[in-house]
């Protein structure tokens, strides 16, 4: 078997990866899909947990943008982001994936609450673990909530799961003269206010030294090949001088 050069992952993608052609709602055939890359993973030997956003079910800013308070369309969008975890979880299971979903706020009829010990205890245990809920509280994102969980559980990296194939200084779809950033320090991300990721989450990975990883999701095999040490996407990291 090939050797993964990580023991434990966390891989944080938006809801969009679970939605059909439009970018809404939750297509069973694209979970199927999203479960077998999951599982490509795992069958590395490597212990996932996964952070799933809920863009495909509810955005926030829809609501606020007519007045809604934020507090309410963030808790909307928390109780989002568990539909996705219970749907990608039933993808998982039918593919022979044991799979524990936890939540941050407590819906016990249909997941775990979330607690450190045991979600590392279900690692060990080989059980792909969906921390759903986000952070728990307003005025935090998913990403947020991917990073935190990453430190929490002892990850190795965090994987953020995007269409791109890297990070740009601009949009390589428009702009022929975009550069391509193969590794780029958090203070460079922040001071450039690149939006791949939101600037809560890049700075509390960056006060632990937790390294993330860019990559294109639906690019041939790219969450496996890349923790088999294929060089892929941008790296997010401190970059000593030597480096540069």
């Amino acid at each position: 078997m090939a050797k993964s050069r990580y023991d434990r992952i966390l891989l944080k993608m938006g809801g969009e990866a679970l939605s059909g052609p439009d970018g809404f709602g939750i297509d069973p055939t694209r979970a199927a899909e999203v479960a077998q890359i999951v599982k490509d993973v795992y069958d590395l030997g490597v212990q996932v947990a996964l952070v799933i956003g809920g863009g495909n079910l509810w955005r926030g800013s829809v609501g606020i943008g007519r007045g809604m308070e934020q507090a309410t369309a963030d808790h909307m969008g928390m109780i989002a982001t568990v539909m996705n975890a219970l749907a990608l979880q039933d993808a998982l299971e039918r593919i022979g994936i044991e799979t524990r979903v936890q939540t941050s706020i407590e819906m016990r009829t249909v997941a775990e609450p979330y607690i450190r010990l045991r979600a590392i205890r279900h690692l060990e245990k080989g059980r792909v673990v969906i921390f759903g809920g986000g952070t728990g509280n307003p005025y935090f994102t998913t990403d947020s909530a991917g990073a935190l969980r990453a430190m929490e559980i002892g990850a190795d990296v965090l994987i953020k799961a995007t269409k791109v194939d890297a990070i740009y200084d601009a949009d390589p779809l428009t702009n022929p003269d975009a550069h391509r950033f193969e590794k780029i320090s958090y203070i460079d991300f922040l001071n450039l206010r690149l939006r791949v990721m939101d600037s809560t989450a890049i700075s509390l990975c960056m006060e632990n030294n937790m390294p993330i990883v860019v990559l294109n999701f639906w690019q041939s095999g790219s969450v496996r090949r890349y923790v088999l040490g294929e060089d892929l996407g941008t790296t997010i990291c401190h970059i000593e001088e030597s480096d540069t």
